[in-house]
C-alpha cells in the first residue's frame, strides 16, 4: 500500500463511524448531533466539534456529499497551521532534545528522521541520554549502526546531563549536521524526570544558549485523550516545540491529532503509519483530513 493508503486504513475506524452518521436525508437537529458525536468519539475534542458543526450548520449543505466536502475544507483549514517544517540546517550541529513517555515510538522515530536526513546528505549522531535502562541504550546504538550515525554513550548509570554534554561536544568535534538526545520517558516518576531534562537542558546550554533547537515530544495516537495530558506534563518540563505522531495506522482514533494542535498550537513535523523511514512522513492537514473523512486523496505523500 502507498502511504496515503496505509494512513487512511489507520484512520478507517473514526472514517466509517463518521460514514454512518452522513447517512441523513436531511441535515436537521438530530443529523447534526450524529455528526458532533461521531467527531467527538474520534476524540477530537468537543470544542472543535462544536466549532466544526456550528460552521456546518450555518453552510446549510444540501446533501451528506456536501456536508462531508465542507467538513474536510474546514478541518483542513484548522489543521493547517499545525503543517511544521523542521529547519536543520539553521543550526550546525543542531540539536534535538527528543521527549516522550517509554513505549511511544521514541526512539524509532529518531531512526527514521536519521535515515531521511542521512538521504539529503547531512551527518547525523545520537545521543544516549537515557541512561538508567540499558535497554534503552542498546536500542538506540543499533539504530545508530543501521542508519550511519555516530553514536555517543556513557556507561549505564551515567549522569544524564553529563552524557548530553559529551554528546554534543563529541557532535560539534565530529562537524555533524544535527544530534539527537533519546531521553528518558518515566512520567510516573515526574517530578524526578522535570529535574532531569531541565538539567539536560541547562547544561547544553553552557555549551550553545540556543540549544536545544528543538524538543519534540513523541506521542503514540493510540492513547487518545491521555496524549493531552502528556503534551501538558512534557511542556511544564521543557518548552516543547514540536509534536511527532506515531501509530496512525494502529487503533488510534485520529481525530486526537486535531485535539491537539486546537489545545495547544504546536507544529505537527512528522506522522507515522508504519514501521519504515517511508512510513513516517511530514505532516499534512489536507490528506490528514481526508483520511479522517474518508476520502480518496488525489496525491500519495510517499514521496514528500
Amino acid at each position: 500500500m502507498s502511504w496515503w493508503q496505509r494512513l487512511k486504513e489507520g484512520l478507517k475506524k473514526t472514517s466509517d463511524r463518521l460514514e454512518t452518521a452522513f447517512r441523513f436525508t436531511k441535515l436537521d437537529a438530530a443529523a447534526l448531533e450524529e455528526i458532533e458525536d461521531a467527531l467527538i468519539m474520534s476524540d477530537m475534542g468537543v470544542s472543535t466539534a462544536q466549532v466544526l458543526i456550528r460552521e456546518l450548520a450555518a453552510a446549510k449543505p444540501q446533501s451528506p456529499e456536501e456536508a462531508k466536502a465542507f467538513l474536510k475544507e474546514r478541518l483542513t483549514a484548522l489543521l493547517q497551521p499545525a503543517e511544521g517544517v523542521l529547519d536543520v540546517r539553521s543550526a550546525q550541529p543542531f540539536v534535538i532534545l527528543m521527549v516522550g513517555v517509554n513505549g511511544a515510538g521514541k526512539t524509532t522515530t529518531i531512526a527514521k528522521m536519521a535515515q531521511k536526513m542521512k538521504a539529503q546528505g547531512l551527518q547525523v549522531g545520537f545521543g544516549a541520554v537515557d541512561t538508567f535502562r540499558m535497554a534503552a541504550i542498546e536500542q538506540l546504538k543499533v539504530w545508530a549502526d543501521r542508519t550511519g550515525a555516530h553514536f555517543y554513550a556513557k556507561e549505564m548509570g551515567a549522569d544524564p546531563a553529563g552524557s548530553a554534554y559529551d554528546a554534543y561536544q563529541a557532535a560539534i568535534k565530529n562537524k555533524d549536521d544535527v544530534l539527537f538526545l533519546d531521553t528518558a520517558g518515566r512520567l510516573q516518576n515526574k517530578a524526578q524526570l522535570m529535574q532531569e531534562v531541565q538539567k539536560i537542558i541547562r547544561v547544553i546550554r553552557k555549551i550553545n544558549p540556543a540549544a536545544p533547537h528543538a524538543v519534540l515530544l513523541t506521542l503514540d495516537a493510540t492513547v487518545g485523550q491521555n496524549a493531552l495530558s502528556q503534551v501538558a506534563a512534557f511542556k511544564e518540563m521543557a518548552d516543547v516545540t514540536g509534536l511527532l505522531i506515531t501509530k496512525l495506522d494502529g487503533t488510534a482514533k485520529g481525530g486526537i491529532l486535531a485535539a491537539l494542535t486546537q489545545t495547544y498550537h504546536l507544529p505537527v513535523y512528522y506522522i507515522g503509519v508504519g514501521e519504515t523511514a517511508e512510513d513516517l512522513q511530514p505532516f499534512d492537514a489536507a490528506a490528514f483530513a481526508d483520511g479522517l473523512l474518508g476520502g480518496s486523496h488525489g496525491t500519495d505523500s510517499s514521496n514528500a
